[in-house]
Order: C-alpha cells, then sequence, then structure tokens
C-alpha cells in the first residue's frame, strides 16, 4: 500500500470512527435525559387542572396548496387541552382550493384588523376569522414563501409565544402542554422543539391520532427510522449541552420579542427553521444574555412524509441547502469567544459530518471499493471499513429504536418492532448511500448558487377512519 493510499485509507476510517463516536456520545447524553424524563412522567399520570394561568400561545400555520390536510390538521389544534391559544392560518398564495376549504369548513368572514407590522412581509389581501370559533383567525396574502407567512403571522399574534406548525401536522392533544413546559420552569428559555413523527398508515379520528401503525409504503418507512433517530438521540442530545442549532419548523415553540429583536424569519433562505434558531444563539451569545432552547421529546406532532422518490429527493436536496446557508450564513459563531457549546461543539459537528459529510462518506466508499477491487488496500482494511461505516451505523439506529421503545413503547406490537429492525439494515445498505447523494447534489447547488427548485409537495393528506 503506498503512502497517499494509505493516507486516505485512514482518513476515512477515522472519520467515519469520529463520526459514530460523536452519535454515540449524543446517544448517551440522550439516555440521560430520557431517564429523568421517564421519572417526571409520573406526574402527567395526575389530572389536569387549567389554572387559566398558562402562558398564552399563538398557533402559526403557513400554508400553501394545502387543501388535503388544512381542515383535519386544524380541527385537531383547535381541540388542543390548553387554556389560552389562538389560531392564525396564513394562505401564502395558494394555487389550489386551500381558501376555499378553510371558508367552507370553518365559515370565515372578512374581519379588518389593526396590525403592528414589525416584520415586512408580502402584501396581505384579506384579514378573516371564524364564525365557529373565536380564536381562529385567517390571513391572505401573496405568495412569499413560508419564512414571510411566519413573519406576517407574527404581526398579527397577540400573545408573546408562538408556536409554527406545519399545515400538514397532526398535534397531540397534549402537545401544547408539554412543549411550553420548559419556559415555566425556566424564565431563560426562548424556543423549544418537539418530537415530529411520519403520520403516514396511522388512523386519525377527529382531527387525532387514535391508532399508531407503520407506513406500508418502503419510502416512508425509511423516514420512520431517520425521524426516530434524529430526534431522540440527535437534538435531544444537543438539548442536553444548550446546543441544539435546528428546530423542526413543523412543531417549535419561540418567545416573540427574542425573535423579532433577532429580525424574524429569514425570508431569503431555504432552511428558514435552522437559519433562526443558528442566528438567535448568534445573537444571544453575542449579547452574553443568559438563554436556553431546549427540545422536548415527548411524541407531539405527525406529519405526512413523502411516499414517491421524486418528492423526497427534492425535499431532501432542499434541506441540504438549508443546512448550508444557515451554517455558511453564520460562520462567526464557530470558536468565536462568546460561542459556548453551540459555537465549539454543535456547529463544527455540523460542519464535518452534516454539511460537509456527503463529500468524504461518498468519496470514502467509492475510494474503498476501487481500492480493494484494485487490490491497492486488503481484504481486512475494507471488512474494517464496512463495520465502521455500516455496522455501526445499524448499531447506532438499534439503539434509538431501544431508546424509543423504553421510553415512549409508541409501536407495541413485535411485528412492527421486527419490521423498524429490517428497515434500518436495508436503510444502511442503500438508502443511506441514496440520501447522501441527494444531499451532494444540494451541497452542489448551493455552491455554484443554481436557483432552489422545491418541487410540489405530493400529498395523499391524513385520512380519517370510516
Amino acid at each position: 500500500m503506498n503512502t497517499a493510499v494509505q493516507f486516505i485509507t485512514w482518513f476515512v476510517l477515522g472519520y467515519f470512527v469520529l463520526l459514530n463516536l460523536g452519535y454515540l456520545a449524543l446517544n448517551l447524553l440522550s439516555m440521560g435525559s430520557l431517564y429523568r424524563g421517564l421519572q417526571e412522567k409520573v406526574l402527567d399520570e395526575l389530572p389536569q387542572v387549567f389554572t387559566g394561568l398558562d402562558p398564552a400561545i399563538s398557533l402559526l400555520v403557513p400554508a400553501y396548496n394545502e387543501e388535503a390536510s388544512m381542515a383535519d390538521s386544524l380541527r385537531s389544534m383547535l381541540q388542543l387541552a390548553y387554556s389560552n391559544f389562538e389560531i392564525i392560518v396564513i394562505n401564502d398564495g395558494s394555487k389550489d382550493g386551500t381558501l376555499e376549504v378553510l371558508k367552507r369548513e370553518f365559515e370565515l368572514e372578512v374581519f379588518p384588523e389593526a396590525v403592528n407590522e414589525r416584520l415586512p412581509t408580502q402584501p396581505v389581501r384579506a384579514y378573516y376569522r371564524s364564525r365557529l370559533h373565536a380564536n381562529l383567525r385567517v390571513i391572505d396574502k401573496d405568495n412569499g414563501g413560508k419564512a414571510d407567512s411566519l413573519n406576517a403571522g407574527i404581526n398579527l399574534s397577540r400573545h408573546n409565544l408562538f408556536c409554527g406548525v406545519d399545515a400538514d401536522s397532526i398535534l397531540e392533544r397534549d402537545s401544547l402542554q408539554r412543549v411550553v413546559k420548559p419556559f415555566l420552569r425556566d424564565p431563560r428559555v426562548v424556543a423549544t422543539g418537539g418530537t415530529v413523527r411520519v403520520a403516514n398508515g396511522c388512523v386519525i379520528e377527529g382531527g387525532f391520532m387514535t391508532q399508531v401503525n407503520l407506513p406500508t409504503n418502503p419510502w416512508a418507512l425509511f423516514q420512520v427510522v431517520e425521524y426516530l433517530r434524529a430526534f431522540l438521540f440527535g437534538r435531544l442530545g444537543w438539548s442536553r449541552l444548550n446546543a441544539m442549532l435546528i428546530i423542526s419548523g413543523a412543531f417549535g415553540l419561540f418567545r416573540k420579542d427574542v425573535v423579532i429583536a433577532a429580525g424574524g424569519y429569514r425570508v431569503k433562505t431555504i432552511g428558514e427553521d435552522m437559519e433562526l434558531v443558528v442566528r438567535i444563539h448568534r445573537h444571544l451569545r453575542a449579547q452574553g444574555t443568559p438563554y436556553r432552547i431546549e427540545f422536548v421529546p415527548d411524541p407531539v406532532c405527525w406529519t405526512e412524509a413523502p411516499e414517491d422518490l421524486q418528492t423526497l429527493r427534492n425535499q431532501r436536496i432542499r434541506w441540504q441547502r438549508g443546512l448550508s446557508e444557515s451554517l455558511s450564513g453564520h460562520a462567526g459563531l464557530m470558536f468565536s469567544r462568546r460561542g459556548g457549546a453551540p459555537g465549539w461543539l454543535a456547529y463544527p459537528f455540523m460542519v464535518a459530518f452534516e454539511w460537509l459529510g456527503p463529500i468524504v462518506e461518498l468519496g470514502g466508499y467509492v475510494f474503498m471499493a476501487v481500492a480493494y477491487a484494485l487490490g491497492a488496500i486488503s481484504w481486512e482494511a475494507f471488512a474494517v471499513f464496512l463495520f465502521v461505516a455500516v455496522g455501526l451505523g445499524i448499531l447506532l439506529s438499534v439503539s434509538g429504536l431501544l431508546l424509543e421503545e423504553m421510553a415512549f413503547h409508541l409501536y407495541p406490537r413485535m411485528g412492527q418492532l421486527a419490521l423498524l429492525a429490517l428497515v434500518i439494515v436495508a436503510e444502511n445498505l442503500g438508502y443511506r448511500q441514496i440520501n447522501s447523494w441527494w444531499r451532494l447534489v444540494g451541497l452542489y447547488r448551493w455552491a455554484t448558487q443554481r436557483e432552489a427548485q422545491w418541487g410540489e409537495m405530493k400529498r395523499k393528506g391524513l385520512k380519517a377512519r370510516t
């Protein structure tokens, strides 16, 4: 083995070892958080008493071409077990029947609003309120994207806590109670994020999840494992260190004054959810303001995942571009004097293993396969690579499944757990590599400043049981 091949071989092996050790460390941190959470869950079994003193929350629901799932999602939100909340739906220039569905199902009427426009947005066509529900209002505006819609909702919102929710999401009835707990426990908390799970295949009755099933679509099955791993020992681990750099746009609770002070959602970016969180970290650390951003591990939000290859590909390319924009735009946070855990741990980790990871991962697979085929490396070295790159990935995913089973037990049947175990193996033997390729495409498109193409998000809608 010549020196160059030897160097590259050790570099690739070292990269995958560090990658898996990093996720193992997050896994261990997550175990500690889940253990304490299980102890606190005893209190959740007690009867819930609403004192009316809970902090009021504004639910902001951006909607673009969401007629298939809009009504069910809103019904679930209207029945949330929380004492004081309002819902603001922002119709972002939908081209389908989203606004007509809202008018028909919730008896909307035009209502003049006095709005304090603290954040600039695209022109608003009209404000509506529901005759059926006093806490439901709708903004109809020109298309400006999700970030612009959220800024319009912030302008209209009445409360200092706002929660961004995707229009295709189904919330657990007690989701607001759970996601607001860190705010009640610690006045330094400025944002919290909840767990998002894949709803494909599940049964919905009355706007709520009544039966948890696994999807039959293979692409959706892979995403069940992905979401489980990303939330349970990804974000939960970073939350322990107060270094979580992303709160899912599908379900996140923020202090409005902090978001406005940071400039609101940035419109000219693809990953507006991550960009805002990274900017809040940077803004508050530069000021020396004590704060916390926490993750709530309880299953609180269910969303419809893409079931066709093209939509899934477009989504992952877009996510990688959003990650690239968020990290490159706030490079000053990394290793900064006041960077703390976000700047010295989370940011470098994201750069090395999430942002630039597709280059090393795919390059490593290609190099090791070609080098072994040409006899440049031994079978022993190639076997070690396969164990480190694939075997450890399977073990980490299995550990995430075990964490889920011990903490939440969402999939009670042995057949479901066995199927998830098979999906975990299959994911590391093809799907993960395909995903890395899509991420590489997203990275290339960001680097070459090619125009972002989201593509149509094909939805079947989350169906209710008949």
